[in-house]
C-alpha cells in the first residue's frame, strides 16, 4: 500500500494540509510522486499546482490567491472578509497591477479587475478567514472606491448596498476615503452617493 513519504507529510501537516509542486521539488522530490499520490487517493488536485491531502475541506480562497503574489480580493470578495457584507460571493474578485497577468488557470473561475502598478496596494490589508488562513484583501475605504472607480463593471444595488453599510460601519475613517477616493480619481462621485445615500 502506498503511503505518504514522511517528509512531505510533515511539510502538509505543518502547512494546512497543502502542498504545491513547487514545495515538492524543493523538499528533494518530483512531480511525477505528486501524480502517484494523486491517483492513489491520498492527495487532491484542488487547482494548478497545489494539491490537498483528500477529504480535506479546500479552502477557495486561499487557494485562489495562491496562484498569484499579485492577487488581492477586492470589491465583494473584500466586503466580505471586512465584515461588511454577510453573503460569501459565489465568485471572488481579484485586482492585480495592470503590468502582471491573471494566471490563465483561473480566468475563468474569477472577477478581475486591473489598476496602475503604483496604486495597486493602496490599501492592501490582511484578513483572516474562517479556515484560519490569511488572505491579502483591501481595506473597507479602498473597496468603496474600487466600487465606484469600477461601478459601470458593477451591479448598482451592490454599489449602493457597499455604501449603506459603510456608513453604518463604527470603524470607518472617513479621512481615508476621502485620500483614497482623491487618489483613485472618484471623489465627485463619492460625494454624490453619500449625499444620496447618508
Amino acid at each position: 500500500m502506498v503511503r505518504i513519504n514522511p517528509v512531505i507529510m510533515n511539510f502538509l501537516t505543518g502547512n494546512g494540509n497543502l502542498i504545491k509542486t513547487a514545495d515538492v521539488l524543493s523538499l528533494g522530490f518530483s512531480k511525477q510522486l505528486l501524480f502517484k499520490y494523486v491517483k492513489e487517493g491520498l492527495l487532491e488536485r484542488v487547482r494548478h499546482g497545489i494539491y490537498i491531502l483528500s477529504n480535506n475541506v479546500h479552502d477557495d480562497m486561499y487557494t485562489l490567491m495562491l496562484r498569484s503574489p499579485h492577487i488581492i480580493f477586492s470589491h465583494s470578495t473584500a466586503l466580505f472578509l471586512n465584515g461588511l457584507s454577510d453573503r460569501t460571493p459565489f465568485v471572488h474578485y481579484i485586482t492585480l497591477p495592470s503590468n502582471k497577468c491573471i494566471p490563465t488557470s483561473i480566468k475563468d473561475e474569477c472577477f478581475y479587475f486591473y489598476i496602475k502598478p503604483e496604486l495597486h496596494s493602496l490599501g492592501l490589508t490582511e484578513r483572516v478567514n474562517t479556515f484560519g488562513n490569511i488572505l491579502r484583501c483591501y481595506d473597507p475605504e479602498r473597496t468603496i472606491c474600487d466600487f465606484l472607480r469600477t461601478r459601470n463593471r458593477c451591479d448598482e444595488e451592490t454599489v449602493i448596498s457597499a455604501i449603506k453599510n459603510y456608513a453604518n460601519y463604527n470603524k470607518k475613517n472617513l479621512n481615508k476615503l476621502d485620500e483614497y477616493s482623491e487618489l483613485l480619481n472618484v471623489k465627485s462621485e463619492l460625494k454624490r452617493y453619500l449625499e444620496v445615500l447618508l
